[in-house]
């Protein structure tokens, strides 16, 4: 089989680089992403290596960029993104980015420094023209106010002014700002430590100001002190710095602050002048590195990662040369090949590289290739575990099973068009919407599976045809094959009228596709007739999918030449699965079609067995009770013979599964120590039905050794696979049921939105009836949307993933490989900038 049901064929390689040509060579295969190398210096400290000053130089300038990116951001410039991904500059090259980004950034920082303390100064200008304004205000207000009285009630209450015989003392005062949020607190402690010796007055500030520190609005307000004596002053002042408040030089003249204002309002207007021209300075270098930035992130991390992965590899005694080992898909050996002689053209080595190809016994990497069509399925598939080296991978036929039985439950017209046109939509504009590269990860998940979408809601399209269900109502498409042998007011009148099939009711020949709608109008039947055929199909559908993944193993043994399942598992799980589950659902068929309400005795409808009362007597060895007058025991000639003999054959099949294999291996190891032969060369799987697939590392992952496993240890495992299997057929049948269960609540859902919500605005009537509609109408579009299609989307998205990891893989797939990492630049990037091995 291609690569596409397996996994490609690895080649673990050892390759020879010249140091001068080493980095241009490690550049092409970057560029090419088919290599993973691996680290061989493994004991050796990550400070310690040889390229690790290069690492270091790299590290120092993405931090330049990542600062230079934030003060692009934070000035909200576009950055040119035209996708193209530089190539890896030259060694050299490294000197001029380093000196580029240390211009840029020290001429960065200069620029906001200079900002920042013209930002501060042209807040304390702002402050202080705020006192000069509010303390005049203040000022003016106390002239206005004062006389003698007052001013002897100002003294004894307020403590302001002392005036007694003889003596007349003036007040200090202190004027400043402070955070709004502090004022409270501020105006309390100083009424608790200067024991209300002082007097303050605040005025709020009505424009909020900008702190110089880090860009943000803040709301302050400015207070006037007044107090008598120094040591009231200090204890001021100290208040003032406890709380972060500033103060600020108040002239007590008013011509004095009249000419201060005017002073602080002229070097304002200079300030705003200067701050301009520093703004547009810094803006014409943001907007000149915006143009570069991408191009500079991508060549640093491609320096990077050339470095971090010449530090995985080894020096020869001469230090001139390089050694790696890598492993490589098979078929493209000769492309690498031909990448490596680029790079030695590039770096004008006279030395050829050397690619030697090793024999190993490891179990090599599991490396898939896909598309962006198939990507979504695979990574469904890793999710589960990471294929074994070279089995069969299940993506392939996931692309059809997943959707349809997805869709089974999920069967209706109008939902799945929705769907559908949401994942058709995201493809159409897949290329725009993948250069967004948005962090929401709720859309990176639905777009990352937008084939997945697309095709569920296509498969979910055609489900709902057969079901005939569109928002919960029905196409009469071909016409009903049913007809009415009723008068129209006893059909009104009467809810409980059933049609019967043996008479002209029935036209004769059934509905060309799909359910016929004169269901949708049955009520008490409706969902009876519903829950026989959707629980009838869940079972076919669930046993021919667990058949084919046994089939499935079948290609695993017959690869992997393990002679031993192949026989003792593959063999008698097949049998067992069978005779006894396909059987019951051949028991469905042979009812389908031998019974019919036009048939005559003992064929007639009301003869029709119960298929899971048939099922339990053929299991226990019951003898099925006596039938109604006219009707037969079983549904054929030989039926209870036949079921016998199936029941046997698969209880037999069972202890072949427990102890055939076990048995086999116990047999071959007696006969090697009778032989007296090496151990390797008498029990190798090759001899006893394992694997070593001829050629340097087989897949034991999948084949299974058991030359290292004691005895015991076999027959427990087969044990627990054989009970699990067993068990497991019959409880992963019944989990297919879950098809029946989704697929019917998710019907009753949609009738019920359609009955309570939009039923009630399409009744009523007029001008009114139209404005109601339209607001019922969205409120039930509301809900579909949210609860039926992304709701119960989601939850069948959920179980058909269970049906496909438990009940399906379960039957063949091991997934005890490891993922296929190469030293790709794209990932990397992708990555934000982690190197492949990093990054497992």
């Amino acid at each position: 089989m291609g690569s596409l049901f397996r996994s490609e064929e690895m080649a673990l390689c050892q390759l020879f680089l010249q140091s001068e040509a080493a980095y241009a060579c490690v550049s092409e295969l970057g560029e090419l992403g088919l290599v993973q190398f691996r680290d061989l210096n493994p004991d050796v400290n990550a400070f310690q290596r040889k390229f690790v000053n290069e690492v270091r130089r790299c590290d120092e300038m993405e931090r330049k960029l990542r600062y230079l990116e934030k003060e692009i951001k934070k000035d909200g410039i576009p950055m040119l993104d035209t996708g193209e991904s530089p190539e890896a500059p030259q060694p050299r090259e490294m000197i001029d980015l380093e000196a580029t980004f240390e211009k840029l950034e020290n001429e960065l920082r200069e620029v906001n420094q200079n900002a920042e303390a013209l930002k501060r100064n042209f807040l304390e200008l702002t402050e202080l023209k705020h006192i000069l304004r509010k303390t005049q205000v203040f000022f003016d207000e106390m002239a206005d106010n004062q006389n003698e009285d007052e001013q002897a009630q100002l003294l004894g209450e307020e403590g302001v002014r002392a005036s007694q015989p003889g003596q007349n003392l003036k007040l200090g005062f202190v004027a400043g700002v402070i955070l709004r949020e502090r004022l409270p607190a501020f105006e309390r402690m100083l009424w608790r430590a200067c024991r209300g010796n002082v007097f303050l007055r605040q005025a709020m500030i009505e424009t909020p100001l900008e702190d110089p520190t880090n860009g943000d609005q803040v709301h302050k307000s400015v207070f006037i002190i007044f107090f008598q004596g120094d040591q009231l002053k200090t204890r001021v002042k100290k208040i003032c710095e406890g709380f972060r408040a500033t103060l600020y030089p108040c002239p007590e003249a008013p011509a004095d602050r009249r000419e201060m204002a005017m002073g602080v309002m002229t070097r304002i207007e200079d300030l705003n002048t200067v701050l301009g021209q520093t703004q547009d300075h810094r803006h014409r270098v943001l907007v000149a590195a915006a143009k570069n930035l991408k191009n500079w992130f991508v060549k640093v991390r491609k320096i990077k990662a050339i470095y971090h992965t010449l530090n995985l590899f080894n020096l020869d005694v001469t230090q001139k040369c390089l050694i790696a080992e890598c492993w490589v898909p098979l078929l493209d050996i000769e492309t690498i090949q031909l990448a490596l002689r680029r790079g030695t053209e590039r770096s004008g080595s006279s030395v050829p590289p050397i690619l030697n190809r090793m024999q190993t016994f490891e179990n090599p990497p599991t490396y898939n290739r896909t598309n962006k069509f198939t990507k979504a399925f695979q990574a469904l598939i890793d999710a589960y575990g990471v294929a074994s080296y070279r089995e069969m991978n299940p993506a392939p036929y996931t692309i059809i099973t997943f959707p349809f039985l997805f869709a089974v439950m999920f069967g209706d017209l109008g939902h799945g068009a929705l769907m559908a046109l949401f994942g058709l939509w995201m493809i159409r504009k897949e290329k725009g919407l993948a250069a967004q590269k948005t962090d929401n990860e709720i859309w990176n998940i639905f777009f990352g599976g937008r084939y997945i979408i697309f095709l569920m809601g296509a498969f979910s399209m055609y489900t709902g045809l057969i079901y005939n269900d569109i928002f919960s109502k029905s196409l009469n498409i071909f016409g009903s094959h049913w007809r009415l042998s009723y008068n129209t007011s006893t059909v009104m009148e009467n809810k409980l009228l059933q049609l019967n099939p043996n008479s002209t009711d029935y036209v004769g020949d059934p509905y060309p596709f799909g359910l016929d709608p004169i269901w949708q109008v049955a009520t008490s039947n409706k969902i009876i007739f519903h829950n026989g055929y959707k629980m009838k199909i869940s079972i076919i559908f669930g046993v021919i999918h667990m058949i084919f993944g046994v089939i499935m193993s079948w290609h695993n043994h017959t690869y992997f030449r393990n002679r031993l399942s192949l026989i003792y598992e593959f063999i008698p799980q097949l049998v067992f699965l069978v005779l006894l589950f396909f059987y019951l659902v051949l028991l469905m068929f042979i009812k389908w079609n031998r019974y019919a309400a036009t048939n005559p005795m003992p064929y007639s409808e009301s003869c029709a067995p119960s298929i899971l009362i048939t099922f339990i007597d053929m299991v226990l060895f019951n003898t099925p009770k006596t039938p109604p007058t006219g009707c037969e025991v079983y549904m054929f000639w030989g039926q209870s013979f036949i079921q016998t003999v199936f029941v046997l054959v698969a209880l037999a099949c069972i202890p072949v599964m427990l102890l055939g294999k076990p048995w086999k291996i116990m047999q071959a190891r007696k006969l090697a120590n009778e032989e007296v032969q090496p151990i390797a060369g008498a029990t190798s799987d090759a001899e006893i039905g394992g694997n070593s697939n001829g050629g340097s590392h087989g897949g034991a992952g999948a084949g299974g050794h058991h030359d290292e496993e004691e005895m015991s240890e076999i027959f427990i495992h087969q044990g627990i696979h054989t009970i699990e299997y067993v068990l497991g057929s019959v409880s992963h049948t019944a989990s297919y049921l879950r098809l029946w269960a989704l697929s019917l609540a998710h019907a009753q859902l949609a009738e019920v939105l359609w009955t309570m919500v939009l039923s009630i605005g399409l009744k009523q009537e007029g001008w009114l009836g139209g404005v109601i509609l339209t607001f019922v109408f969205a409120f039930w579009a509301v809900l579909t949307v949210g609860i039926l299609v992304l709701m119960e989307g989601l939850s069948a998205f959920l179980h058909t993933l269970r049906l496909h990891w438990v009940e399906f893989q379960s039957k063949f797939y091991m997934g005890q490989g490891y993922a296929f990492l190469p030293f790709s630049f794209d990932a990397i990037i992708e990555n934000g900038g982690a190197s492949s091995s990093e990054a497992e």
